[in-house]
């Protein structure tokens, strides 16, 4: 009958998904599995292009997503502050520089909203081959960016996380996915091919520690979705699936 109704279309989009079911989850589904879980959550570097010891400052609770990450976000309409620190300059949301910075420990250089740096480029992480053929690795702005945590700087890997989906498509970025559909990594991901990802977030910032771009890490507590059959974590993941037009 829904599909006599014309309500059943094939959608391409970012969805609770179960890597060992295999299989979309529905809302109602995805509240049944939540558990508090303590994660380690990471303050990542990312060098400003062609500038030495300067970079912007950005968050992320699933360090997992990193090797696909294609842009960073600010609120257009925040104050950005740019710090020195030592030797390195920081730039973060002006409203957050005291959690993460003693007073007296560091110089304010400048104060800029968020949309002065929009376009803004930045280097990669990583140096793996995704395969992505449009520009990527520079600063878009979104208001869904809040300053309650972090550093008012958000990752963005679309192929993960709805609102990242979204501001891929608001700048046309590229859509780049290191992880297959059992929530492993692909042979692109090199080293950390065939790593479940939950597995890899360790691997992950021994690498960012290796390679000088680890701010901090520390532990995070929040509520997670799991699956109620089989109690594995969910990912959020774009995929094809069939829907129903609830709205209509």
């Amino acid at each position: 009958t829904i599909y006599d109704k014309g309500l059943i279309y094939k959608g391409y989009k970012i969805v609770p998904y179960c890597p060992r079911c295999g299989t979309a989850l529905s809302s109602h589904e995805v509240a049944q599995g939540y558990k508090d879980v303590k994660e380690v959550s990471v303050y990542a570097k990312f060098k400003v292009k062609g500038e030495q010891n300067r970079y912007f400052l950005a968050w992320t609770t699933t360090p997992w997503t990193l090797p696909s990450n294609v842009a960073l976000c600010m609120n257009a309409n925040e104050d950005y502050a740019e710090i020195q620190v030592g030797e390195e300059r920081y730039i973060l949301a002006d409203a957050l520089v005291s959690k993460l910075f003693e007073e007296g420990s560091y110089e304010k250089l400048s104060l800029k909203k968020g949309k002065e740096y929009e376009y803004a480029e930045y280097e990669p992480l990583f140096n793996y081959e995704t395969g992505a053929k449009k520009k990527a690795h520079y600063i878009a702005n979104d208001d869904y960016v809040t300053l309650t945590d972090g550093t008012g700087i958000v990752h963005i890997a679309p192929a993960f996380g709805e609102d990242d989906g979204r501001v891929g498509r608001k700048y046309d970025l590229p859509f780049v996915q290191m992880v297959n559909e059992r929530g492993r990594f692909i042979p692109e991901a090199e080293d950390l091919e065939g790593m479940f990802v939950k597995d890899a977030d360790k691997v992950i910032i021994g690498k960012l520690k290796a390679n000088g771009t680890l701010f901090k890490e520390e532990l995070f507590e929040h509520s997670y979705p799991f699956c109620w059959r089989c109690d594995t974590p969910l990912l959020y993941y774009a995929r094809s699936s069939w829907f129903i037009k609830m709205t209509e």
